[in-house]
């Protein structure tokens, strides 16, 4: 009762919501780039939001089910087929046993993730089931997918899931794009940069460097400075802290990011706003928008209260 990679794709790995509590330990969160996206994969069928899922890169991999499984997909629009009938991202299905789920072109992002009820019966450390590719563990949990790789489900399906009634709600699925402008606040040392530092940071685009990944984004653009030199004591840093190298090029960081460092952090981009950031790729562009605290709060909950109203929705469609 697993799935089986018969191919394994450029890089698809086990992913949920992250490690926490550890970061005092130096132990970074790790989990999904795009928390949203395998968070509301998981609602549709049923699953707890951190259960573990499949981040997935193009070139895709081809799974086949090797048991009867109900199972959603969420994220980047890599065109999935089931058995090569077309199926939509964001909608729950239904995988007959020896089914072939296939990805055949990069529409648009470049994450998905692949959730199926009940999860997969995976080790965990630290509370998580996350793959990290530089902690040295054995197994799936300390590298990518391969070639041969069976994932055992976690739970037999016990009925037939019709996807035809459920699509999550527009206002939920982020709106994805090559060119997002996304939201921030202001960092602890944004007062540090000199003024024509602050304007380019805020007025004009960055690109995201081909040296980018996991851990953070390089981005290309302008060079921003601060109003003069300084040495800066290490502190902590998080998912989404956009920081400022030496040669005035900012990164920003994500899943994979360490826990503390010794940059200035300009801003942090929302949590809102972290999907936008999340499938954006190499030579993609990103803009960035100044807001209130307050503001990325009261997004931050309106999101949460729209996840109760999904979550209620599929519980009533799995139990009518």
């Amino acid at each position: 009762m697993s799935i089986l990679l018969q191919k394994p794709g450029f890089m698809t790995t086990v992913q949920d919501l992250g490690r926490t509590g550890s970061r005092r330990f130096g132990i970074n969160p790790g989990g999904a780039m795009d928390r949203t996206a395998a968070r509301l994969a998981n609602i549709l069928v049923g699953n707890a939001d951190g259960t573990a899922v499949l981040e997935i890169h193009f070139p895709s991999p081809q799974i086949v089910f090797e048991a009867d499984a109900a199972a959603a997909i969420g994220g980047a629009d890599f065109a999935p087929t089931l058995d090569s009938q077309t199926i939509e991202n964001w909608r729950p299905f239904f995988a007959k046993k020896d089914s072939v789920l296939k990805f055949s072109e990069k529409v648009a992002g470049n994450r998905a993730y692949l959730a199926v009820k009940g999860g997969f019966q995976l080790e965990k450390w630290l509370g998580s089931s996350s793959a990290n590719l530089s902690a040295g563990f054995d197994g799936i949990l300390g590298r990518r997918c391969e070639i041969g790789d069976r994932i055992v489900l976690a739970e037999k399906a016990t009925h037939h899931l019709d996807g035809q009634g459920v699509r999550i709600s527009n206002s939920l699925i982020p709106l994805y794009s090559s060119f997002p402008t996304v939201r921030i606040i202001r960092g602890a040392e944004f007062e540090y940069l000199n003024a024509a530092g602050k304007r380019l940071f805020l007025d004009h685009d960055f690109s995201i460097s081909n040296n980018s990944n996991r851990m953070g984004y390089r981005l290309t653009g302008n060079t921003i400075k601060l109003a003069k030199a300084r040495e800066f004591i290490s502190s902590a840093v998080s998912y989404g802290t956009i920081q400022i190298l030496p040669a005035g090029q900012l990164i920003v960081l994500m899943a994979d990011h360490q826990t503390a460092g010794g940059y200035p952090r300009i801003g942090h981009v929302i949590t809102r706003d972290m999907p936008l950031l999340a499938q954006l790729g190499g030579n993609d562009k990103v803009a960035f928008h100044m807001v209130k605290v307050k503001e990325a709060e009261d997004l931050a909950l309106e999101f949460e209260r729209e996840l109760n109203f999904l979550r209620i929705a599929c519980r009533f469609q799995a139990n009518p």
